[in-house]
Formats: structure tokens, C-alpha cells, sequence
């Protein structure tokens, strides 16, 4: 599966990438139909402390699946966006096997 990776009004590090990527690549073992995944990392501004939010773009075939979660640290927030995604992807599968 192909990862792309932009942080917006930073720049990500290497060991945040790596973290991303790994989380990603598990949720193929879910499904082996996924194509491609964008992460989207930004810092709001806000006074509140969870202002690190995570986008995440997966596309399958005829579909991309979407999830945008905020927390204290990126990590967290991919943490919840995979997760998001696992729950839509598990959602997918069910509907196909009723087919």
C-alpha cells in the first residue's frame, strides 16, 4: 500500500512518519483491498490541549473511507483515526459478505 504523508505549518519527524506507517500497514491485515493512504497532520490554534489533528484518506476500490481526529499528541490522534478506520473497513467487509 502506498503511504503519503503531509504536515501542514511543520515539519513531521521521521520517527512520527514511521509511526503513522506502521499503524497503517496493520489495518491490511484487515483487508487486502486497500490502494493507498494520506495522512494529513496540523497544529490548531487553540487554547484547548488538543490541538494536534490527524487526517487520514484511505482509498479502496470505488470508495475512499475518511477519518479526522484531534488529541494531545499526533500519536494519540492516529491512534483514533485508525481505529475509526478499522471500525469503517470491518463495516464494509460485513455489508460485502451479505451480497
Amino acid at each position: 500500500m502506498e503511504v503519503k504523508i503531509q504536515s501542514v505549518g511543520f515539519k513531521a519527524d521521521a520517527k512520527l512518519k514511521d509511526f503513522a506507517t506502521k499503524k497503517i500497514n496493520k489495518l491490511a491485515t484487515f483487508s487486502d483491498f486497500l490502494i493507498s493512504a494520506e495522512f494529513f497532520f496540523k497544529v490548531i490554534n487553540t487554547s484547548n490541549e488538543e490541538n494536534k489533528e490527524t487526517e487520514i484518506k484511505i482509498s479502496i476500490p470505488g470508495n475512499d473511507l475518511f477519518a479526522k481526529k484531534l488529541a494531545k499528541s499526533f500519536e494519540e490522534s492516529v491512534d483514533k483515526a485508525v481505529e475509526a478506520l478499522r471500525r469503517q473497513i470491518k463495516k464494509i467487509k460485513g455489508k460485502q459478505e451479505i451480497q
